[in-house]
């Protein structure tokens, strides 16, 4: 039925007797259509490595960055938050070892160096360099001994206090930073992978869209679940234009399907029926449309328990038609193996290239057809014995039933 069918075959186009000149205006014909794609091709949304490419610009309320300072310092990349970790101890330092070395100054410890009788405020103190030193010495709490703070001195001692709170605020902020930065989660979505290319064939007889995920750790993704967005510019009824508009494409939500068991690669599937923005959309003009499909894969981390999320996306060029990805398990001795090799590859499959919707009223219009065409045969054969039966009567033909009894008798 599928070769019968004309749905299933792109529309004919002149013969070409000459096979050179096929050869050449193909070769050509791939060349405008590679042509006209790169310059069609549009700026990703999302990059293929997760990285939103999106800018803020002409921002004025930046104070509210320093309202939220922790996740600013978070934030902030390896290079600027080492630097931060580094300077804040670094002033502290210099900035206690500064007063010290002028309480000092002020008592005239720097002057009674050599007086045995002169009690000063920190012993061995000798200049801003070893007050530089105890800064350092208190702030850390490492004590070597040789530099002390007498009781002597009110002022030393309500400073030690100080430095002693304001040092372990300071080691609390900045470890804690440092503790949630190198902790991330989102070095996990490192080794979750995506197909390089989604593809679109027919799955139960009907048309799908469809794009691979893998796990490569033994450590498995707990609560797994997907998504995916529609990214394209769409013009409103009342002549709005919004970009990048984000429609929401459907991969099992009712059903439970986006909800994942992410221990071998799994093919995530869309069926493109009414309710799908790929509806009316066929071969040609998925070659001629421009938009970008944006899968998000979240999950908790088996190991710390923390939120995942890993990103992708696919452009107009990266969605393949007629394809169907290879199989990537096999069943081996006593346990399953994944090749990875085979994680990006796809082969062709007989594909009708029509739209969605078309492919839905071709079936509907074979399917009326059957409905319709068996009641008829048999009313025509109801009608047929009812006219043999008008003709008998007509001819006299018919006996009674006295007469059939008088025959069987």
């Amino acid at each position: 039925m599928a070769k019968d069918n004309n749905v299933f075959t792109p529309i004919p186009g002149p013969t070409i007797t000459n096979t050179k000149a096929f050869t050449h205006a193909a070769k050509l014909a791939e060349k405008l259509e590679k042509a006209d794609r790169k310059l069609r091709r549009r700026q990703r949304y999302v990059e293929k490595d997760g990285r939103c490419n999106v800018q803020h610009g002409n921002v004025r309320e930046t104070y509210r960055y320093l309202t939220d300072i922790f996740t600013t310092l978070v934030d902030l990349k390896w290079r600027v938050s080492l630097l931060v970790f580094i300077m804040a101890y670094a002033i502290t330092w210099l900035f206690f070892g500064v007063i010290w070395w002028f309480i000092a100054y002020c008592r005239g410890d720097l002057e009674h160096l050599e007086d045995p009788g002169w009690t000063p405020c920190i012993k061995n103190l000798n200049g801003f360099v070893s007050a530089f030193l105890f800064s350092i010495e208190t702030e850390t709490t490492i004590g070597y001994g040789h530099r002390v703070i007498t009781d002597k001195c009110p002022e030393g001692i309500i400073l030690l206090l100080l430095q002693a709170i304001l040092g372990s605020m300071v080691n609390a902020f900045m470890v804690g930073c440092m503790f949630v930065k190198i902790s991330q989660p989102n070095k996990r979505a490192e080794t979750l992978v995506f197909s390089s290319h989604a593809v679109i064939s027919l799955r139960d007889d009907k048309l799908c869209l469809m794009f691979r995920v893998g796990d490569l750790r033994q450590s498995h993704i707990v609560e797994a679940s997907i998504r995916a967005k529609l990214i394209k510019s769409k013009q409103t009824q009342e002549g709005e234009f919004i970009p990048l508009n984000q429609t929401d494409i459907n991969v099992g939500f009712e059903t439970g399907d986006d909800r994942l068991f992410l221990v071998s690669p799994l093919i995530i599937s869309h069926e493109i029926n009414e309710h799908s923005p790929f509806w009316e959309v066929s071969k040609r003009q998925l070659a001629m449309d421009d938009f970008e499909i944006v899968v998000i894969l979240e999950g908790m981390v088996e190991a710390t328990g923390m939120t995942c999320q890993a990103r992708s996306s696919y452009l107009v060029d990266e969605v393949q038609w007629g394809h169907r990805f290879m199989s990537v398990l096999s069943l081996e001795d006593g346990f399953y193996e994944v090749d990875y090799n085979s994680f990006h590859q796809t082969f062709e499959v007989p594909t009708p290239v029509c739209s969605a919707r078309e492919l839905a009223e071709a079936a509907a219009r074979i399917d009326a057809h059957l409905y319709w065409s068996i009641p008829s045969q048999l009313d025509e054969k109801v009608e047929e014995e009812g006219t043999e039966k008008q003709d008998k009567q007509r001819n006299g033909s018919i006996t009674s039933p006295e007469s059939e009894q008088a025959l069987s008798e």
